[in-house]
């Protein structure tokens, strides 16, 4: 591609887009210190319409960083707690059975998961396994 066939829109969406980055990178600094190349490829993903997994040890600021993220761009954040008996359902949703009461029939309903299309922050458990009743996802709100 060269300069010329470059339309002026595009180079100008380049520029503002160019200038949020440094905005949110500014923003997330505040935050995260030490991880400036996590940073920057974790842009990339969100930029580039893709995904990122975040690998590391505890302490690394991976939950802080998704979750300042979220805050700098006035989006919702969730965070799934990955334990050895979650599900793909857990997460995205499921289709249950509902009887409905005014008809006595039943119907296939579907309940939503935890996950957010636009910022999830999946962390692995590491602990002992839980006893619950049936696998679900853990959500919070914190930082941490």
């Amino acid at each position: 591609m060269t300069a010329a066939s470059v339309h002026p829109d595009d180079a100008v969406l380049a520029d503002r887009l160019h200038e949020a980055g440094g905005r949110i990178r500014a923003e997330l600094a505040k935050r995260i210190v030490g991880q400036d190349e996590v940073v920057e490829l974790a842009l990339v993903a969100l930029f580039a319409g893709g995904n990122c997994l975040l690998v590391g040890v505890p302490g690394l600021a991976k939950t802080l960083l998704i979750h300042s993220m979220a805050q700098a761009l006035d989006l919702s954040f969730n965070r799934i707690q990955f334990t050895p008996d979650l599900m793909p359902s857990d997460v995205t949703g499921t289709d249950v059975i509902q009887d409905d009461p005014a008809t006595g029939q039943r119907r296939l309903a579907f309940l939503p998961g935890p996950i957010s299309p636009t910022s999830s922050s999946p962390t692995r458990s590491t602990g002992p396994r839980p006893r619950r009743s049936r696998p679900s996802s853990r959500r919070c709100r914190s930082g941490a």
